[in-house]
């Protein structure tokens, strides 16, 4: 078991807005309560906590090699977090269709070809998700790839007048045409293609809405059993729809001869942080994740009482519909929880693993982030790769750019454009090889 204590200085809480993400911060008075549950952001508060130690198998003998790793000790964490966090999802579809309504269109001056595809989850035209996909022309072989999970619809997402148009979802539940909502923070793709690598983006609304109640319209409401209104306990949250819905893009990706399947990229930021953790926990196709501000439920360390807790984050007025409803049986008994972030930052390994931060996003706790990180470095160390080497957290502005590493840029919650440069030096450290 792995004993934990922090100390640090008091540090204020900066909001922003959940679908803002932003190089702008602004300054608040930090919330004291959140769902009517006090929030702590001082160290001397955390409290002494013990962490289940990745490395210990459950009969008491401890994993000395990667073999029993990978194919006794992961599999049985990837077990406890189906029955305990984000819940039990079912096998690819028997029927699972790809519509290719764009197949090779050059775009960006002759840099880039362009396509779009159609994923169809059943077999009538009510479940499906647009991938959006951006390859380097002037390559000869199959491209690595960079899959970015969303918050809004493709021709938002990207800079791009020719692309199909879609709709989104409303956090009231309603759904509306995508260019009626305003979303300002455009991907760019072209560093990435001028280095050979694709990208690829999806709306994870297309998955599943991220609202209480949207399970009525999402993936999961496909799979409830006649009479059932809500899943089972241990059956799949919407962050596991968001990851199963991956893992369709995957299963795209494997038929397409110009992808290189074997170098897909995941990135996601929030929830969708914490979504392509799980995605690539779950799913060991996917070469290397990079988790932006991920926090509770993500990376950060549940035990360490500090910013939001699995009682805020699972409490029935926030996003309880999020994961499985054994979620919510921790959220006053922390220390009997079964896993932890440091856990699920050790399913990763040894694929390339870079945890994103900013140093006052306290709420999502980056120094939780960073214990965890170097909490999970044994893992990576059964495979002879590197990760958190140095207990001393990083400044701001000095990634650690490891097999497992971590970044910190200066501000709070929410991708800065320096993230993205360090994410494709990550790239072109570790997948490019």
């Amino acid at each position: 078991m792995l004993a934990m204590r922090s100390y640090c200085r008091y540090y204020w809480l900066i909001i922003i807005p959940i679908f803002s993400f932003t190089s702008i911060y602004a300054q608040r008075e930090p919330s004291r309560m959140v769902a009517g549950i006090p929030v702590n952001y001082s160290e001397d508060s955390t409290g002494d906590y013990t962490l289940p130690d990745p490395l210990l198998m459950q009969n008491g003998k401890r994993v000395t090699d990667k073999n029993d790793w990978l194919n006794k000790r992961r599999p049985a964490i990837v077990a406890l977090y189906e029955q305990y966090q984000f819940g039990k999802t079912p096998d690819k579809p028997a029927v699972l269709r790809f519509d290719v309504l764009e197949k090779a269109t050059t775009v960006m001056n002759g840099k880039a070809t362009r396509r779009q595809v159609t994923v169809y989850f059943t077999p009538d035209t009510l479940h499906k998700m647009d991938l959006l996909i951006y390859l380097p022309a002037k390559v000869s072989k199959p491209a690595p790839l960079l899959l970015h999970v969303a918050f809004s619809a493709n021709c938002n997402v990207v800079n791009d007048t020719a692309l199909k148009e879609t709709y989104v979802w409303t956090r009231e539940g309603k759904k509306v045409p995508a260019k009626t909502v305003i979303y300002p923070n455009k991907l760019n793709i072209e560093p990435f293609i001028d280095e050979g690598i694709g990208v690829a983006t999806v709306y994870y609304g297309d998955i599943e809405p991220d609202f209480n109640g949207g399970i009525e319209y999402g993936i999961r409401g496909v799979y409830l059993q006649p009479g059932q209104t809500k899943p089972a306990p241990g059956e799949w949250g919407a962050i596991s729809a968001w990851a199963w819905g991956l893992s369709r893009a995957m299963d795209y990706f494997e038929t397409d001869k110009q992808v290189d399947a074997k170098r897909v990229a995941l990135f996601g930021v929030s929830r969708l942080g914490k979504t392509v953790l799980w995605t690539g926990a779950h799913d060991a196709r996917f070469a290397m994740v990079i988790a932006n501000c991920s926090g509770e439920g993500g990376a950060a360390l549940s035990r360490r009482n500090y910013g939001e807790t699995i009682k805020h984050l699972s409490h029935p007025t926030r996003y309880a519909y999020q994961f499985c409803s054994n979620y919510q049986l921790y959220g006053d008994s922390v220390n009997r929880f079964p896993i932890d972030g440091h856990m699920l930052i050790s399913l990763i390994a040894p694929r390339p693993l870079l945890l994103q931060t900013g140093d006052v996003d306290y709420w999502s706790d980056p120094k939780g982030e960073f214990v965890a990180a170097v909490s999970a470095t044994p893992v990576y160390h059964l495979f002879g790769k590197k990760g958190m080497e140095d207990a001393q957290m990083p400044a701001a502005g000095t990634p650690v750019l490891n097999t497992l590493g971590y970044s910190m840029h200066s501000g709070g919650h929410g991708t800065v454009p320096s993230d993205w440069s360090i994410a494709l030096d990550f790239m072109k450290k570790h997948l490019l090889k």
